[in-house]
């Protein structure tokens, strides 16, 4: 059969890769046609490449306005190359700004949709519910929570997992030592704590100042920041400069597997962090007008997968438009080896990954689908 797969970011290239070996596996004369990265080209090779997420990737409201015209120029592209390769299904995959207007259009022309990695509609932007209700044939969901809440809203659904213990998984077994990982990135041997501070220039620019002005209050702690490598080194150094602050890019997991805490910003990295068994808290700095509006615009109480998964304030999050670096380095104390809530944040790491699953969900997603299809 024939896949159309768009993926419009890094981790949506990812899981899309893992999802078409999965398919492969199963279904031996699979052709695939994709939006997607490097990830995605191994699998499927170069000429099955439309268009590179590198070049569909606007965050923020500004972004996107100043690049209207090249969005919409790669909307048509993509359906010119869904009509051109006649799918037997489009699988999206996450990206809903982009992918629920493919949605739209597919379904009219009676092209069969599904939705893996779901847009977040039970925490913002609801009113797409009713789209994917009328435009997506069935949605794939990696957490447990969003089958019971798409069901409920009449939308076929599906739960096989979470792809991202797979990865962890895989990234165990070529762990180096910890005196393998500091002599290899010049580390001392003080305990590591890790920095998560965003996967955007945005991000970025927003929280790891303070990120940087809680490490200064742990002399006794090396903190490193993870680095993500689409992004300049120039924009962390320009933090940095003056601290005692590492820099390590595309190595989050590692630095994660060898860190006895950790402060993240929020998102994926979130659950990531959790998945592995490191007590964290998320700070992530927003603008004053966010934090009153928050109540009126966020539909659940948490911002973290951690909480959102377990219904419950499992790691501290504090949101705001200024810091209190004190009352932050209080929580992280508390995190840290014989902190007051160590012991307890891993036994809600524990029930969560229970709650998520284990090994194996990108072949189980495949397989189900593949199965579904025919």
């Amino acid at each position: 059969m024939k896949y159309f797969i768009i993926a419009g970011e890094p981790s949506g290239d990812l899981h899309g890769s893992k999802l078409m070996q999965g398919i492969a596996h199963e279904d031996s004369n699979a052709q695939f046609c994709f939006c997607g990265g490097d990830r995605m080209i191994e699998v499927g090779g170069e000429q099955g490449l439309v268009k590179h997420y590198k070049e569909m990737s606007f965050f923020g409201f500004m972004q996107v306005l100043k690049n209207l015209k090249t969005i919409f120029l790669q909307i048509d592209e993509c359906k010119h190359a869904i009509e051109q390769f006649n799918p037997d299904v489009i699988i999206l995959i996450d990206y809903p700004s982009f992918n629920m207007r493919i949605a739209k259009w597919a379904h009219k022309k009676g092209i069969k949709v599904y939705y893996y990695i779901a847009p977040k509609v039970w925490a913002w932007k609801e009113w797409r519910v009713k789209s994917i209700r009328k435009y997506v044939d069935k949605v794939y969901t990696i957490f447990p929570f969003e089958t019971e809440y798409f069901k409920g809203k009449g939308i076929q659904t599906t739960f096989c997992g979470n792809p991202l213990v797979d990865d962890i998984d895989q990234m165990r077994s070529k762990l180096p030592s910890r005196e393998q990982f500091i002599t290899q990135n010049n580390l001392d041997s003080r305990p590591i704590v890790a920095l998560l501070a965003g996967s955007r220039i945005s991000e970025i620019k927003a929280n790891l100042p303070d990120m940087v002005a809680l490490a200064k209050l742990f002399p006794n702690y090396q903190f490193i920041v993870t680095a993500v490598p689409w992004i300049d080194k120039s924009l962390y150094d320009s933090y940095l400069c003056g601290s005692d602050v590492k820099y390590l890019s595309n190595q989050t997991q590692q630095t994660l597997a060898h860190a006895e805490a950790a402060v993240v910003t929020s998102g994926t990295a979130t659950l990531e962090t959790a998945l592995m068994g490191i007590p964290e808290m998320v700070v992530y700095h927003v603008p004053k007008l966010y934090e009153v509006l928050r109540p009126y615009v966020l539909k659940i109480p948490y911002i973290s997968l951690v909480n959102i998964n377990l219904n419950r304030e499992a790691v501290r999050e504090m949101v705001c438009a200024k810091l209190n670096i004190d009352d932050a380095a209080t929580e992280l104390r508390s995190i840290l080896k014989g902190g007051s809530k160590r012991e307890k944040m891993l036994q809600d790491f524990a029930e969560l990954s229970a709650l998520i699953g284990g090994c194996g969900a990108s072949q189980r997603f495949a397989t189900e689908i593949v199965k579904t299809l025919k």
